[in-house]
């Protein structure tokens, strides 16, 4: 069972080949332009919808 279910000891195993890969100061800098990446994706995705409620008005006048 390859793609089983994510449990406490495969999160472990994971989060140590990351440390691994990665080195301990190189991990924050991954999180800040993940956090940064998914603001972005959020602020993209809001103006979007604003997009589409001015235009549904517009096309409503």
């Amino acid at each position: 069972m390859i793609l089983g279910v994510f449990g406490p000891p495969q999160v472990i195993l994971i989060l140590a080949v990351v440390l691994l890969m990665f080195g301990g100061k190189k991990i924050p800098e991954l999180m800040k332009g993940l956090g940064q990446g998914v603001k972005e994706f959020k602020d993209a995705s809001k103006g979007e919808d604003e997009k589409k409620d001015s235009k549904i008005e517009e096309d409503k006048k």
